[in-house]
């Protein structure tokens, strides 16, 4: 039997890497520290229901996760004003990782910046569209947005100078290249240099494919491996995505499962016909969150209201329920939501939230429903009528007795939110 403190702190350490898979002495050491007490217990745990590799050492720990689905793109690498990064960004990341691997102990922006522009000039590049230069502002911020990511990551560390300088002024910043950090970034399952492939699309095969299992076993293993990583890294796992051997494999095998992720996490399973989801009720196991405040997030939850009621709704549909909530709103939220075509980003704000927490799909030009938004939904009000009396008489005979008031009748709220779900809900 495992001592209840014991099993707390590598519950701890289990959702400290779940949260941030890359741990950095300087920013992380308590986390960090813990992890390595438990770092044999932790490495059984993760190979065994995941599959991930999980190295640490005085200065790093690094959890290396595969995403499960790589054709999601509804969690985006994010820059300090939370703005997603596109495929230009992306590049230069790729870029300034490359020049750093051959950079020296030191490196400045500037210098950092040249051997971007170097490498974005090789023909490869140069013919797929892709194309970067630092002649305007808006040129270098996404070279910044992304030195701003390394920093965050613990890749850079600033010595002197800042960013902003560098973005109105062109002042170098010099930074120390800290090469352990850098050195356990790409998680993928073979190095880059072994691929062969010449599609995107095989490339990224080869970079993330597991090796085929040749015995039941092994075959089911590698399930249970596929359909943990999903549970742990999607907010909701349903049944219609999944195809027909895992399917069968979660029917069969879900309270296993779920609660093998429930002792090690601390997450509680909720299972409906439709899926699973892994609910954490700490909230602290998530990039999205829902609800939220401010004008956005009430935004998102109007919307959700709104789908939490229909099969699907188009996007026209949408940006005019989108466009009437800012006019009844507008005194509540930020300004401008109602000026000409606020309600379109507005709407793309929350359908972009919504999508990452599986509650909806864009189909355009509809949005389609998905059985976890149900829980959005409020409950139809309810109305009472009163009774009729009979209108009292001003002057009543001797002879009648006195009528009697009605008992007033005991108020009741119109609206009721479903905080949780009963047997009857289609999904929470």
């Amino acid at each position: 039997m495992i001592p209840a403190e014991e099993q707390a702190q590598r519950r701890d350490a289990l959702r400290a890497l779940l949260a941030k898979p890359l741990l950095v002495a300087d920013t992380d050491g308590e986390t960090l520290v813990l992890v390595r007490r438990h770092l044999p217990e932790l490495r059984q745990w993760l190979n065994r229901e995941t599959g991930w590799r999980l190295v640490a050492d005085s200065e790093t720990a690094r959890l290396f996760k595969t995403a499960p689905e790589l054709s999601d793109a509804s969690h985006p690498a994010r820059g300090n004003h939370s703005e997603p990064f596109g495929r230009r960004r992306y590049v230069t990341l790729c870029l300034a990782l490359s020049a750093l691997a051959r950079a020296d102990a030191q490196t400045t922006l500037g210098g950092l910046a040249d051997d971007v522009l170097t490498a974005a000039a090789e023909p490869e590049l140069a013919g797929c569209g892709f194309t970067l230069t630092l002649d305007h502002r808006s040129d270098r911020s996404d070279l910044v947005a992304v030195v701003r990511m390394l920093l965050g990551w613990g890749v850079l560390s600033r010595v002197a100078g800042d960013e902003d300088a560098y973005l109105s002024a062109g002042t170098d910043v010099l930074y120390d290249v800290r090469r352990p950090v850098l050195g356990v970034l790409l998680s993928g399952r073979r190095g880059p240099s072994t691929v062969t492939a010449t599609t995107f699309d095989g490339r990224l095969a080869e970079l993330t494919t597991e090796p085929v299992a040749e015995s039941d076993e092994l075959r089911h293993q590698a399930l249970r491996r596929r359909l943990t990583q999903r549970l742990l890294e999607n907010p909701v796992v349903y049944y219609d995505e999944l195809d027909e051997d895992e399917r069968a494999y979660l029917l069969s095998q879900r309270h296993a499962i779920t609660r093998r992720i429930e002792e090690a996490t601390g997450l509680i399973s909720e299972m409906r016909a439709e899926g699973i989801a892994m609910v954490d009720p700490e909230d602290e196991l998530t990039d999205v969150r829902m609800p939220e405040q401010r004008t956005d997030g009430h935004v998102t939850l109007l919307v959700a209201e709104y789908l939490a009621r229909r099969e699907r709704a188009t996007l026209d549909e949408l940006r005019a329920f989108v466009r009437q909530a800012a006019a009844q709103h507008k005194g509540f939220w930020r300004k401008g939501v109602t000026e000409p075509g606020a309600e379109a980003e507005l709407l793309a704000t929350a359908l972009e939230k919504l999508t990452a927490l599986r509650l909806v799909t864009v189909d355009r030009p509809d949005v389609r429903s998905r059985p976890a938004i149900a829980r959005f939904a409020l409950d139809q009000p309810t109305i009472r009528q009163p009774k009729p009396t009979e209108p009292k008489p001003t002057e009543p005979k001797p002879t009648e007795p006195k009528p009697t008031e009605p008992k007033p009748t005991e108020p009741r709220p119109t609206q009721t939110r479903k905080a949780t779900a009963d047997a009857a809900s289609p999904f929470f």
